[in-house]
């Protein structure tokens, strides 16, 4: 079965593929609404900032892996590749 993953570390450890927010600016953006909501801002008054850069991230070894023909996308787009 080929599952595509909504985090590199899946993909690390043995996933395809991955195409997701790039992960430390996930963080990033935690810790700005941590900072303001410990200076007294109301968390329901924050508005909801939707992720800015995303990653492709692909496994050559489990891309190659017997009967799967095509990988899902070169590797040459992928901003990360793990052979």
């Amino acid at each position: 079965m080929i599952v595509a993953y909504g985090s590199g570390e899946f993909v690390h450890a043995g996933g395809l593929i991955t195409y997701a927010a790039n992960q430390p600016d996930r963080y990033s953006l935690a810790a700005t609404y941590v900072d303001k909501i410990l200076k007294g801002a109301r968390s329901a008054d924050l508005p909801v900032e939707p992720a800015t850069r995303f990653e492709l991230v692909i496994n050559l070894k489990t891309a190659k892996a017997p009967g799967l023909a095509n990988p899902p996308a070169r590797p040459g787009r992928a901003d990360r590749v793990i052979e």
